[in-house]
């Protein structure tokens, strides 16, 4: 496969994923557009990050999590309302931060459950 076909099937990928692709709100990596904006890509990060943090048993506390996942809404609110444009560099450390706060989040709501699982199946 050339590094064009692979490039095309890196994009094809990304656009399943969901992502805009704009080229503006995107980094460049040896005159290639990443295949997911930056905001994505940090959010892919922070997903992979909090993964690491799960299987080493860190936990951070569910309001901890909620402000890391407002901070990345945040970002883009303020930017969707025309208040101010947000950077590359700014949408990638957010959406690390809100990767990391949806994890976490959505860990906190599957042990939930299994508690009341648990609980349940007790009584």
């Amino acid at each position: 496969m050339t590094r064009d076909e692979l490039w095309i099937r890196a994009m094809e990928i990304g656009a399943m994923g969901g992502c805009h692709q704009r080229p503006d709100r995107s980094f460049f990596i040896g005159g290639y557009q990443f295949p997911v904006c930056a905001r994505c890509a940090g959010v892919f990060l922070g997903q992979a990050a909090a993964a690491v943090m799960l299987i080493l048993r860190k936990r951070i506390p569910p309001a901890a999590a909620a402000v890391l996942l407002l901070t990345m809404g945040a970002d883009w609110l303020v930017q969707r309302i025309g208040l101010r444009e947000s950077t590359n560099l700014r949408r990638l450390i957010t959406g690390i931060m809100g990767g990391v706060g949806v994890v976490f989040i959505w860990a906190d709501g599957v042990q939930a459950v299994i508690k009341m699982l648990k609980k349940t199946g007790k009584s």
